[in-house]
């Protein structure tokens, strides 16, 4: 009877193991399956050609940003300019950080205040 039953025993734990690895079979055919369907087209040369231009692009605009001059309101006096010369005025300026510390301020507080009220349109009856 020993021996029927450590048979049995063992029939169960191959059975186990077989069920366990059917399992796990069956969920990566499944995770391949849906990503398949699922997943986003394959990348042609048109879509890599596109994403290159637009990189191109936006290099370009970024080094522009970076590298040159440009008003960005005159009224307020906000201009632009090229990162080197920033980090140059930066250090120059921060030499006295109490100085620099008002003068910081001062420049949020120009930004920050809203455009002049619109002039108020004349009543009809004037």
């Amino acid at each position: 009877m020993s021996n029927a039953t450590n048979g049995f025993e063992k029939m169960r734990t191959v059975a186990y193991v077989v069920a366990i690895v059917g399992t796990f079979l069956l969920m990566a055919w499944l995770v391949r399956t849906v990503q398949r369907l699922a997943g986003p087209p394959p990348v042609d040369v048109k879509r890599i050609e596109e994403r290159k231009k637009f990189r191109a692009e936006a290099d370009t605009t970024g080094k522009d940003a970076l590298e040159t001059y440009f008003v960005v309101d005159k009224e307020k006096g906000i201009y632009r300019i090229p990162i080197e010369r920033a980090l140059e005025l930066t250090v120059q300026e921060w030499q006295d950080p109490a100085a620099a510390r008002t003068n910081l301020v001062s420049r949020a507080e120009k930004l920050a205040e809203p455009p002049p009220k619109a002039p108020e349109k004349p009543s009809e009856f004037e």
